[in-house]
């Protein structure tokens, strides 16, 4: 995916939030259990043949790059303006009642469009990307909902299963998101920002491997296999298949 990142110096900017949310008042809390990533090494058990194409409902609103959701000509959510960002079209996504987009500051929101209430704010990022002084947190890779789930990551480092009643993590693993990933029964196959293929448990955020590709690009399941550019990835073990 090809990006370009604008960096403008500003008297307030994400390093000076440290701690605290730059959309709603309070103190951080770190959503990692581990700063480390816990990779199993081991097979995926019963892979699928295929999968189906995550496809979210027609969403009518869309996301500016000043973290603002307009409904039309109507703002239903203005979040904190960052002049660090990935210029790119972000798309929110609609479910139930409720509106769900990722946002440049590394958030993911739940907003009711109707009274244009926010239901929660979750934090998708290393809390130490918020010291950098011009940490890119933008949620680029499009977010997925699973029943009672949603899972987002983004360039914060932080690939995380959110609670869609709560907004509570379930987990995060620690790893940047920027192409779009897969959901194969109960597996994240998920590229991250280091060129690595991760296979995620969605039970509890465990990789049960990771292999490097030579090509970045959003990845594609077919006959039990990821395919990323010219490379094809056993979906069970990871190995390349030649």
């Amino acid at each position: 995916m090809k990006k370009v990142v604008i960096f403008v110096a500003v008297m307030f900017g994400l390093c000076s939030c440290d701690k605290h949310d730059p959309i709603l008042p309070g103190e951080r809390h770190s959503i990692f259990a581990t700063e480390k990533i816990n990779v199993l090494n081991t097979s995926v058990p019963d892979v699928p043949e295929s999968i189906a194409e995550y496809e979210p409902n027609d969403c009518p609103y869309r996301l500016d790059n000043q973290n603002t959701i307009w409904n039309g000509d109507k703002k239903i959510f203005a979040g904190f303006p960052t002049s660090n960002y990935v210029i790119g079209q972000k798309n929110p996504v609609c479910s139930g009642d409720f509106v769900y987009a990722g946002l440049s500051t590394g958030e993911l929101v739940k907003v009711n469009p109707k009274n244009r209430q926010i239901a929660w704010v979750a934090d998708i990022y290393r809390q130490s990307n918020m010291t950098g002084g011009a940490s890119v947190l933008d949620i680029i890779a499009p977010i997925q909902i699973h029943g009672k789930y949603v899972y987002a990551g983004g360039l914060g480092g932080a690939f995380c299963k959110i609670s869609v009643a709560t907004g509570n993590a379930t987990w995060c693993t620690w790893i940047g998101v920027e192409y779009p990933f897969l959901i194969a029964n109960d597996v994240a196959y998920v590229l991250d920002t280091d060129n690595n293929l991760n296979a995620i448990r969605l039970r509890d955020g465990a990789v049960y491997w990771r292999t490097a590709v030579e090509k970045p690009v959003a990845p594609k399941y077919k006959n039990k296999r990821i395919l990323i550019a010219h490379e094809n990835f056993d979906a069970e073990t990871g190995k390349l298949v030649k």
